[in-house]
């Protein structure tokens, strides 16, 4: 990597370090927050061509931002459509990549040239959220091992989980052959509940729907012993059918014994580098009473954006979301997605997909996202 690469990964590592221990007040985080944006905002507009031409259009530059709020997010679109990287991207170490489900042939590409401020990441929130009261758990994971799909974010996050926070008891039951095994996860919930040894049920959220149309199939009911939890992540969209988050969770308090309180979801995606998290788990240990807003690590920040104009909403107003993710120090540190939801004092709530013309300010920002791209090809 160059100098400066090194530099930043330095840089951003030791601001995880610092802010994952959470001994900082807001004020300390903000203008530790700012430095950091600030100087990466400086080094993706010298190394990262595509997003230079971007923030040109938008008339942006480190000579005009003062604040890491007028950074520009670059539509999530852009994955698919230029090579965000400031570092050479056929040296990358991983390239994570969308599934593809929409557009198999034009599918999101995240560069990677070391996997060191990922994983930085992603370890201490996982605690933080989901194990606050444990240092490990049986993990019994439901979606493809990082073994099984090397270009898939969400596959190296359930790996690093379990070798992480696992016991020597957590097991894998995803095969490339067969698919999810369906009996084989059955059978070790009935094994550690015998054991009266808590489980942590983690995957992708679909993979829990046909998991339980399998339970309500064969009439299996366990319950899970106290401790135990349950982790999602994902939609509820799938391309068998769609159900409700409320019917989710009541199938999984008929089926496993747990309740609302004892789920966390967490909303992350491709394109970033970090995760947001339900605050469900952590504030029913901490405090007693469940939260179910999510909440942001340190080194992740979300405004929600007025649709028509990319302004900042006011809390309790209904937006687009854009995330400025330190831990996108290769590609785009500003990530305008296609998510709707709003802040409240407690947190953040999402509200699903933007709906065809809800953002007007989305499609002017991809427009000038498609215009600086044929730009640059033709120079």
């Amino acid at each position: 990597m160059k100098a400066e690469s090194r530099e930043i990964v330095q840089h951003i590592l030791g601001y995880i370090g610092r802010f994952s221990a959470g001994d900082v007040t807001e004020a300390e985080s903000e203008a530790s927050f700012q430095e950091a944006a600030l100087k990466l905002f400086r080094y993706q507009f010298q190394h990262n061509a595509a997003y230079k031409k971007y923030c040109q259009a938008r008339r942006k530059s480190p000579l005009t931002v003062r604040d890491w709020r007028e950074i520009p997010p670059i539509p999530i679109q852009a994955f698919k459509e230029l090579t965000l990287s400031c570092e050479p991207a056929e040296e990358a170490e991983a390239v994570f990549m969308t599934s593809g489900t929409t557009n198999a042939d034009k599918r999101g590409k995240h560069y990677h040239p070391t996997l060191e401020v990922w994983d930085a990441s992603m370890v201490p929130p996982f605690k933080h959220y989901v194990l606050p009261d444990r240092d490990r758990i049986t993990v019994l994971v439901l979606s493809p091992a990082a073994d099984l799909n090397r270009n898939s974010s969400l596959s190296r996050y359930l790996t690093k989980a379990v070798e992480h926070y696992g016991t020597s008891g957590s097991r894998y039951f995803y095969s490339q052959e067969n698919g999810l095994d369906m009996e084989g996860v059955l059978a070790s919930l009935q094994e550690c509940t015998a054991r009266n040894e808590p489980v942590l049920l983690i995957g992708a959220t679909f993979a829990y729907v046909h998991l339980l149309d399998y339970c309500a199939d064969h009439s299996f009911q366990v319950e899970l012993p106290q401790g135990s939890r349950l982790f999602d992540t994902g939609g509820l969209k799938g391309q068998s059918r769609e159900i409700t988050a409320e019917e989710l969770y009541r199938k999984i308090e008929d089926h496993f014994g747990l309740n609302r309180e004892s789920c966390v979801n967490m909303y992350g995606m491709t394109e970033l580098s970090s995760q947001i998290y339900d605050q469900t788990i952590r504030s029913r240990v901490l405090t007693g009473r469940a939260v179910h807003e999510k909440a942001n690590p340190p080194w992740i920040r979300t405004l929600v954006l007025n649709p028509d104009t990319l302004e900042p909403a006011p809390d309790g107003e209904t937006g687009v979301l854009a995330h400025y993710d330190l831990g996108n120090w290769n590609s785009a540190f500003a990530v305008l997605t296609e998510d709707m939801g709003y802040k409240n004092e407690r947190g953040l709530v999402l509200l699903g997909r933007i709906k065809g013309s809800e953002a007007r300010g989305c499609s002017i920002a991809i427009d000038q996202l498609m215009s600086s791209h044929k730009k640059q090809v033709k120079a």
